[in-house]
């Protein structure tokens, strides 16, 4: 899995997460702390739909911590989710990607998923 944060200088004082192999590992507390989200872009090269899943957490695990926030995306396509006024995260950004939309589900992607997502 290759995730990257990248600091973005002011005005927008925002950093933009790239996830090039989101699975059903779960990538915890990526930015260090809380923050506020503002957009997530998911590029699914699967013919089967994915969901991304993020949870207000400095720890994660698929299957059993319950997301925040869960977005469906279909087959071999890109999604792009925008949040004009955003979402808080106060603890932390954690997240996983799986084929299914229950909490239980652990079930990783056949092929690599990227997410990237932006916050400030």
């Amino acid at each position: 899995m290759a995730v990257s944060v990248t600091n973005q200088s002011t005005p927008l004082g925002n950093q933009i997460v790239e996830d090039t192999a989101a699975t059903n590992s779960a990538q915890d507390n990526v930015i260090g702390g809380s923050g506020t989200l503002y957009a997530v872009e998911i590029v699914n090269p699967n013919v089967s739909a994915v969901y991304f899943k993020l949870a207000n957490s400095a720890t994660a695990t698929a299957g059993t911590t319950a997301a925040d926030m869960v977005l469906m995306c279909p087959g071999s396509v890109t999604r792009s989710f925008i949040l004009p006024a955003g979402v808080l995260f106060n603890v932390g950004f954690s997240h996983w990607c799986v084929t299914g939309a229950a909490e239980s589900d652990t079930t990783p992607p056949g092929s690599d998923v990227t997410a990237r997502y932006v916050t400030g």
